[in-house]
């Protein structure tokens, strides 16, 4: 490795023992290790934030099995480019060898492109480990997800992200010729976002910021110098997502003209449509909800139409529901709910279902009582029977907490009418 590469490629690692984070995918017995150690890897597509080590791992699996590596971009890379590469994949499986095709930002992929992949997936010319930043169930076409193993990859961790700093403080040629006092890292760990990438970019940004051979790390000297230096890490690509977090907060925070403006930057920049479409979609119900049930009608509308209307009129169609969505009352309180139900299951495990909410289609399950006082809503006054739907052991839990705006005030007004339990 030359000393003239970024410090984030001088640190890549090698062996899955010196990779970074993942350990529920590559820590000892996890099932990805145990098929890398057994040397039987399916295709499969790495889905995860940018700068977790999903084009790493990809190239720390290839040489653990000790196979040839071809890796495409999806960004200038087309058909003809792909052919050419399973062309040469197809003589090393003449020799039995069958090499990892790795594709970068495989989301990006036309259709076509990704249906020149599938023939050489199917016939097992290469073992393909495509990356993603995005939902592989929208951008990757069924025939090709569904001969791939789907590997999500989470953010690293503040002690992860920390020990990586300290591993290349320590290892690097040229780090280690420095003295580095790590006295504040809030400031880096924030700014990082859980990229260890970005990170490792950010952290060379200081040090060469500083000609000094003695170097403290602190909060405000952080922030000083990567503020005055951000356009030297920008060209990495991290803008992109600062950029779409900018956008979704505007919105969340009810500013339709901070809102437009990150839309337009994501437009003059190139950003797919689709992506902002999706993000609109989510945003709906994640920070809208009940507040407004029209706001996830419109977003879904949004999305179909920037699918069939395409560039670049479609942007009116984005500006339109950006607007309103920014516009609309807001609400977190069904995210909070579903979150609140998921973390009840996972520490109360799989309760019995009480008998009279279970389906009795046998005999045999009437006589066990199945069904048995279930009280059938629409055959009571106002279509409401006062009946426990949770596991004894849960009764009384109350999961969604309705917000203070005009729709769900209305909301739980009327819940408050039919259940005393739940305190609403």
């Amino acid at each position: 490795m030359a000393l003239t590469d970024p410090l984030a490629e001088r640190m890549r690692p090698n062996t899955l023992d010196e990779y970074t984070g993942q350990q529920h995918l590559v820590g000892e017995g996890s099932v990805l290790r145990k098929a890398i150690e057994s040397g039987r890897i399916p295709s499969m597509i790495f889905w995860g934030p940018p700068g977790v080590g999903k084009t790493t791992l990809a190239f720390i699996i290839s040489k653990s099995l000790d196979r040839p590596f071809f890796s495409l971009s999806a960004i200038n890379s087309g058909v003809k480019d792909i052919r050419d590469t399973i062309e040469k994949a197809e003589q090393y499986r003449k020799g039995g060898i069958v090499p990892v095709l790795f594709i970068d930002e495989i989301h990006r992929f036309s259709k076509s492109q990704q249906d020149s992949l599938l023939g050489a997936v199917e016939r097992g010319l290469v073992n393909l480990i495509g990356a993603t930043t995005e939902n592989p169930s929208f951008e990757v076409i069924s025939a090709l997800l569904s001969r791939c193993q789907v590997y999500v990859l989470k953010n690293l961790t503040e002690d992860e992200l920390i020990s990586l700093l300290k591993r290349a403080i320590a290892e690097d040629e040229i780090l280690k010729t420095l003295k580095i006092e790590l006295k504040e890292t809030e400031a880096l760990l924030r700014l990082s976002g859980g990229d260890g990438r970005k990170l490792l970019n950010i952290f060379e940004l200081l040090v060469n910021a500083s000609d000094q051979k003695k170097l403290k790390i602190t909060n405000d000297f952080v922030l000083k110098n990567v503020q005055q230096n951000m356009a030297l890490y920008d060209k990495a690509g991290e803008q992109h997502y600062d950029i779409i977090s900018a956008f979704i907060k505007s919105i969340r925070g009810s500013d339709p003209n901070a809102a437009i403006y990150w839309l337009a930057r994501m437009m003059e920049g190139g950003e797919d449509p689709k992506f902002i479409a999706r993000r609109l979609l989510i945003l709906a119900s994640e920070d809208i909800g009940n507040a407004n049930p029209n706001a996830l009608l419109l977003a879904n509308n949004c999305f179909q139409a920037v699918n069939v209307i395409g560039w670049p009129e479609s942007r009116i169609i984005l500006s339109q529901t950006v607007i309103y969505l920014a516009s609309s009352a807001k609400s977190n309180a069904a995210y909070e709910a579903i979150g609140k139900a998921q973390n009840l299951v996972r520490q109360t495990g799989d309760l019995p279902v009480p008998l009279h909410l279970r389906n009795a289609p046998t005999q045999l399950m009437k006589n066990m009582d199945y069904g048995k006082d279930y009280q059938y809503a629409h055959a009571f006054e106002g279509n409401f029977a006062d009946q426990e739907f949770f596991p004894e052991q849960l009764r009384g839990t109350k999961l969604y907490d309705p917000q203070n705006n005009p729709s769900e005030n209305k909301l739980r007004d009327y819940l408050r009418s039919l259940w005393k339990k739940y305190k609403y």
